[in-house]
């Protein structure tokens, strides 16, 4: 949802150590779509594989990003959160979400020891984090704040739609530049649920 690094913007060299792999730059802007119902059909069909596979290491997989949010306008491409007992254990998760077209592809020991895997058909971008991460807590208190808001949740969307027309040289730049709007709308979010626990 935002920087790993809070609200300051990453470094190409700090992306670098982060990404696991080769580094893909962008090469067009960035590509949104209106909101679409088959994207909860997607996440819902994705979440189920993801538990059969990992069985009961797998403590929660929520529908997390603008595709999980009626009515705003989304890259076409669904973010999960997982849950497992400790992220930093790939041993316990990585393999099995391999055998189902998953590439670990981010490693963050330093912000909440976050995993990203990505998927390319369908595509989602399969985030891991411990039980009991505060952030996690916080990206589905974003969520939810937008689901029922009209106001911020159109706020959000012209932001977006403002800055997918510039050009990136990653998508991470791209995630770093909507930071400051994110957490405006997170202030008032937490006014109304200052002890955010959704789970």
């Amino acid at each position: 949802m935002t920087s790993s690094q809070g609200q300051r913007a990453l470094t190409e060299r700090e992306i670098r150590n982060y990404t696991v792999g080769d580094l893909q730059p962008l090469t067009g802007q960035i590509q949104t779509a209106d909101y679409n119902p088959v994207w909860s059909e997607i996440f819902r069909r994705e979440a189920e594989r993801i538990r059969r596979v990992l069985g009961s290491g797998a403590l929660c997989a929520e529908h997390t990003g603008s595709t999980a949010v009626p009515g705003l306008a989304a890259k076409p491409v669904i973010d999960i959160a997982l849950v497992v007992a400790d992220s930093a254990a790939e041993e316990t998760y990585v393999a099995g979400q391999e055998s189902i077209g998953y590439v670990l592809r981010i490693r963050e020991p330093a912000w909440f020891e976050h995993r990203m895997l990505k998927k390319l058909e369908p595509a989602i971008n399969l985030h891991v984090f411990s039980l009991g991460c505060p952030e996690l807590d916080r990206i589905l208190v974003f969520r939810e704040w937008l689901q029922n808001s009209p106001a911020d949740r159109e706020l959000y969307a012209g932001t977006k739609r403002n800055l997918a027309k510039l050009e990136w040289k990653y998508v991470q730049n791209y995630a770093d530049a909507k930071c400051g709007i994110i957490e405006k709308i997170m202030k008032r979010a937490l006014k109304v649920s200052p002890n955010p626990n959704p789970r």
